[in-house]
């Protein structure tokens, strides 16, 4: 049996269009070209700052020295001579801290708020999200300025009762001050799996006579262990990777964790070691690794804990009486002491001369504050960068992990695998690293010197870091929708990219504007790998309040702080109407 294909204008007569014809260059089609490009994009960005770094640490000069010779002597004097571990134990108790306090009162405030009737509760889950639209370095700000040695609180405490029985510069005080900020990813998770359990379980608990508290102890709570393991992983390595608490609250008291140590080696030193600081990148790495590895083993038995079937359902809210009240005192409580307080007293801050419970502040209210920040080109220069950045950067992540992801989940590239796990890859590169990474690699590439200093190294430092959260806000659209429309495009002769720009793209754009907005709201709080990147014309609004607190200006950091949180409310209240009226449309 033979079978004869229809010429162009056999199809034409017949009334239907022939397929469209795609030039290809040097025997390979637009597709194959776009795939590799992104991929090895993908590649040289994530590698720029890992393998200097690397090779930092194994020789036995600076990367800028000639005739460099194979060594280990950098992490031999690690280890032995520079204290790095005290280091070790001081970041892993307060991360260890840290996760404890977040996991613990996120799990309780989930589970008042989601699964029992308490008043408030819709409002108040709200105000949980505010830390995740607030800079740990502002919040950080606003809990020295409250609880500190000489805070508003701690001097009125201290007036009333001789003493304070807190300290804030002490791992405990650093691991409270950082479960505020984190609590949030872990109410987050929390609250999901609540919202979608499946009541069947708890129905029949209740039938054999068990009572509310006695449900969620013994059912609800072993249910939650999948969101509390991840949570808790997720906790843990970014309390290893922070860089504003352990500097402003345990630098001045000799506590040193991972990233101030690599802050102070390789900045504040007259003649950094950077054998020394990139021995430290490579360990602090390693260890961040290593919790991925572990973050990803632990999870392999997730299903045991599927509670979500075919049945559509909705769990009961639980009934406490009058133990509702005492939800709600509990989750007022935290909200009062924990961000609402602090952000409070910031604002304050902004507005006076001095701020002290000794006298009234409202005598004291002053714009100078804001005058000195706005008066001083350097200042205002950092809030044009921060809003330039977080835009270009936003926008340029986002679409280039778009295509990305449809690379990966959606075409028949060879190594999609590979550049899924490359591009979520950067998760576990702290940011400090990140940033001195990139200074050596461009460093150590000639005709790539002049990008240091410059916004442009900071937008690609920041949209690197960033990749795996446009990764993951981008995904799940992709994965929701069905492959009929590429083979449907496919059988009309279109090629893998008219699919995507003509089909996919419009139905992906929703989860591309989450992204840039998530991106944009990530990027506008992101300092630090600036610390190492930045010059005078560049610095950013982290960095800045960072120099003016050194210096002892606390007026003009709680003024930048509000203006970082301004521009950061005004941002996402448009995106949210914007996103709304596509929604709606």
């Amino acid at each position: 049996m033979t079978t004869t294909k229809p010429s162009p204008t056999a199809r034409d007569s017949a009334g239907s269009l022939p397929p469209p014809r795609y030039r290809r260059l040097w025997g390979h089609g637009k597709e194959t070209w776009i795939q590799y490009g992104v991929f090895v994009a993908i590649v040289v960005l994530v590698l720029a700052p890992l393998v200097p770094t690397l090779w930092q640490s194994l020789i036995d000069r600076p990367l800028y020295a000639s005739g460099p010779v194979l060594t280990w002597q950098n992490f031999v004097h690690l280890f032995t001579q520079a204290g790095f571990g005290r280091v070790v134990l001081n970041s892993l108790a307060f991360a260890a801290l840290t996760t404890v306090i977040a996991v613990v009162l996120s799990v309780l405030l989930a589970v008042v708020l989601i699964r029992t009737r308490v008043p408030g509760g819709r409002v108040m889950g709200s105000m949980l999200l505010w830390p995740i639209y607030i800079s740990p370095l502002v919040l950080a700000f606003g809990w020295i300025i409250v609880y500190g040695p000489a805070g508003f609180i701690s001097v009125g405490f201290r007036q009333i009762f001789g003493g304070i029985p807190w300290n804030l510069y002490s791992i405990p005080g650093m691991a409270l001050t950082e479960a505020v900020a984190l609590i949030p990813i872990g109410y987050l998770y929390c609250s999901g799996a609540l919202r979608l359990s499946d009541p069947s379980l708890e129905n029949a608990a209740r039938t054999c006579g068990a009572g509310p508290l006695r449900i969620l102890v013994t059912i609800v709570l072993p249910m939650l262990r999948p969101p509390i393991l991840y949570s808790a992983l997720l906790i843990f390595s970014t309390s290893l990777e922070t860089l504003s608490v352990p500097l402003l609250f345990g630098r001045p008291v000799g506590i040193d964790l991972f990233a101030s140590f690599i802050y102070i080696n390789g900045l504040a030193q007259s003649n950094p070691d950077y054998g020394l600081v990139a021995a430290a990148s490579v360990f602090t790495l390693a260890v961040m690794a290593v919790l991925v590895t572990v973050q990803a083993l632990s999870l392999r038995n997730a299903q045991r804990f599927v509670a979500v079937r075919g049945k559509a359902s909705r769990p009961r809210l639980f009934e406490l009486g009058r133990l509702r009240w005492l939800g709600f005192a509990f989750v007022f409580v935290y909200l009062l002491l924990g961000p609402v307080i602090p952000l409070l007293a910031l604002l304050l801050r902004a507005f006076t001369q001095i701020l002290t419970p000794l006298v009234n502040p409202f005598s004291l209210l002053t714009l100078d504050n804001f005058t000195l920040v706005f008066s001083y080109h350097a200042y205002v220069q950092s809030i044009y960068n921060s809003i330039i950045i977080a835009l270009i950067g936003a926008v340029a992540t986002t679409l280039l992990i778009s295509v990305v992801v449809l690379v990966a989940r959606r075409s028949g590239f060879r190594f999609r695998r590979s550049l899924e796990f490359t591009s979520l890859a950067p998760q576990v590169v702290p940011g400090i690293i990140l940033g001195i990474g990139f200074f050596w690699a461009f460093a150590l590439i000639g005709p790539l010197n002049w990008i240091n200093g410059t916004l442009l190294a900071l937008i690609i430092a920041f949209s690197v870091r960033s990749m795996p959260a446009a990764f993951g806000a981008i995904a799940p659209i992709v994965m929701q929708i069905g492959d009929e429309l590429d083979q449907a495009a496919r059988s009309l002769g279109a090629d893998w990219w008219r699919t995507f720009s003509r089909i996919l793209f419009k139905l992906i754009m929703p989860g591309m504007l989450a992204a840039f907005v998530l991106l944009f709201v990530q990027m506008i709080k992101e300092f630090t790998p600036a610390v190492f990147l930045a010059n005078a014309n560049s610095q950013v609004i982290g960095t800045t309040m960072l120099q003016l607190w050194l210096n002892g200006n606390t007026g003009a950091v709680a003024a930048l702080s509000c203006v970082q949180i301004a521009i950061t409310a005004v941002f996402v209240f448009i995106a949210g109407k914007v996103l709304k009226v596509r929604s709606n449309a």
